[in-house]
């Protein structure tokens, strides 16, 4: 009996282009952050963890941004696309956000003395880790079919109102974490080359996760049609 051929999606030579510009603009951050940008005059070197923590932070928040947009398709269309997407970008925002929480508390040690505070903005680092690790368990652990993408996709959409709480929230409240210097308001603010290093530390970090998005969304497409080919194995199996 033959074996039906997978279907795969169409891949162009893309990894290559992407990897190269994303390894080149990650050295350039680096040399930025490490050696170019000025020493801030109260912390010192420890203040240049913030070029890894911030620009991990803002690509774990698009990352779940696209979680959300692709989870509210998913509920609309069934689309097994935007389900792969989900699933990628989850993924991907994890690995960004624990980058965040990593990085943080080695940065806070020096800083304030502690490695950790219950303060509003770690808080809700946390707790938003803790929702997309459980959402990504939840994936893992119940059984493949049309409940656990349409399950995933709505916890999605609860799981993502943390994220612009959480950004708001050493605007609205008071807290141990330091209060925003962009977009923060008047005296607040960075010297121009910070501002330049941090921006091209954010776009490195954007590209890399792209291309680990990118690469997850292939996988997660591949295994749709190993399902797809099982499937037909089957069939055949039932009507033989």
């Amino acid at each position: 009996m033959e074996t039906p051929a997978i279907a795969r999606p169409a891949r162009p030579n893309w990894i290559v282009l992407w990897g190269s510009l994303t390894l080149t603009v990650l050295l350039i951050g680096l040399y930025l952050a490490l050696l170019w940008a000025p020493e801030e005059a109260t912390m010192g070197i420890y203040q240049r963890i913030f070029y890894t923590h911030v620009p991990a932070a803002f690509t774990a928040f698009v990352a779940f941004f696209i979680n959300l947009v692709a989870s509210v398709l998913y509920l609309l269309r069934r689309s097994r696309l935007a389900d792969a997407w989900a699933v990628a970008a989850a993924e991907v925002g994890v690995v960004f956000l624990s980058i965040n929480l990593i990085t943080g508390p080695i940065w806070a040690k020096p800083i304030w003395g502690i490695w950790w505070t219950w303060d509003a903005r770690l808080t809700l680092d946390l707790v938003l880790w803790v929702m997309y690790v459980s959402y990504l368990l939840l994936r893992q652990l119940t059984p493949r079919g049309d409940l656990q993408p349409r399950l995933a996709a709505a916890l999605a959409c609860f799981f993502f109102v943390d994220v612009p709480i959480n950004y708001m929230a050493i605007r609205w409240w008071r807290t141990q974490h330091p209060q925003p210097v962009i977009f923060g308001g008047p005296g607040s603010g960075l010297a121009p080359q910070m501002y330049v290093a941090l921006a091209v530390c954010c776009m490195a970090f954007m590209l890399l996760g792209y291309v680990l998005l990118r690469l997850r969304l292939e996988q997660e497409m591949d295994r749709h049609a190993l399902d797809d080919a099982q499937r037909a194995l089957l069939l055949e199996d039932v009507g033989g």
